[in-house]
């Protein structure tokens, strides 16, 4: 099985034919999976998880990335919670009801650039299965230490050895901060996330944070590189997720919607296409 989709689905304008309030139903009649970012800034309440369920077909599958105080990116002084046990304790009771529901395709902990290869780094990734031992748990490393030289293999074994799902990222090779695209499984799941490959827009020398958004992730993937990636994945066996995060210029849904027609293949339970009920008769 091999499930393509997008990063969030609120900013995908070429796939919306009704109202603001439903663009999940909209983007669910295209796509199969879907990457949820909202719960990175906050962990979402249980009423907005379970409308997620409800809004979406049976078969549909949700990639959750962790809350950014469980992967560093928070200072634990600016923590909502007194310790880590109870961050990561209402995490989990917040999704699980997605994993009982069956639509929680795996949690995503997406790394920052300054989580180095170190005792440090790899007893939090220990403590991280620890807390969440029954979900399926991607990790995404934002750090070339992690894959060079002979540790590429001891990073995949780790990986494998703690149930990890290995991200393979295609993203712009500049500096320490990105890794590789390594094409390799350790869980009966695989991940792919791509990026795009902006090198000019890269790093951050826009000034601010926002200004930096708006072009990291402008990339429209060429018909040659949609043809490598299909090569690739037809090798490979088992399920395997497929996710276009290079949405700054809207380019990720009609990429994912080519890799799909290379790849022939029939998404059968989608949502209905909804009409829009406020356009004109014509």
């Amino acid at each position: 099985m091999i499930r393509i989709g997008l990063t969030g689905w609120g900013d995908h304008p070429s796939l919306y034919t009704s109202t603001a309030a439903y663009k999940l139903v909209d983007y669910s009649a295209h796509f199969p999976v879907v990457e949820v970012d909202s719960s990175f800034y906050a962990i979402p309440r249980e009423t907005t998880i379970r409308k997620w369920i409800d809004e979406t077909p049976e078969s549909f599958q949700f990639i959750v990335k962790a809350y950014k105080g469980m992967t560093g990116h928070l200072p634990k002084s600016e923590w909502p919670f007194d310790t880590a046990e109870e961050m990561f304790e209402a995490y989990r009771q917040a999704f699980l009801p997605m994993q009982q529901s069956g639509k929680l395709a795996f949690l995503l902990f997406q790394f920052p650039p300054s989580f180095l290869c170190g005792t440090k780094e790899v007893n939090l990734l220990r403590y991280i299965r620890q807390q969440l031992p029954e979900f399926d748990i991607a990790i995404e490393f934002r750090h070339m230490s992690w894959f060079e030289g002979e540790r590429t293999q001891a990073t995949l074994q780790f990986l494998q050895e703690q149930r990890f799902i290995h991200t393979i990222v295609d993203e712009p090779q500049i500096g320490m901060g990105c890794v590789p695209k390594i094409v390799a499984q350790t869980a009966p799941k695989m991940f792919y996330r791509l990026h795009g490959r902006n090198d000019k827009g890269w790093i951050n020398t826009f000034g601010s944070s926002e200004a930096w958004r708006k072009v990291r992730y402008l990339y429209n993937y060429s018909e040659r590189e949609l043809l490598d990636l299909q090569k690739i994945v037809q090798r490979e066996q088992g399920e395997q997720y497929i996710i276009f995060n290079n949405n700054s210029g809207h380019h990720a849904a009609p990429n994912a919607k080519r890799l799909q027609q290379l790849l022939q293949i029939e998404y059968e339970d989608l949502a209905p296409m909804q009409l829009d009920l406020f356009k004109e008769d014509l």
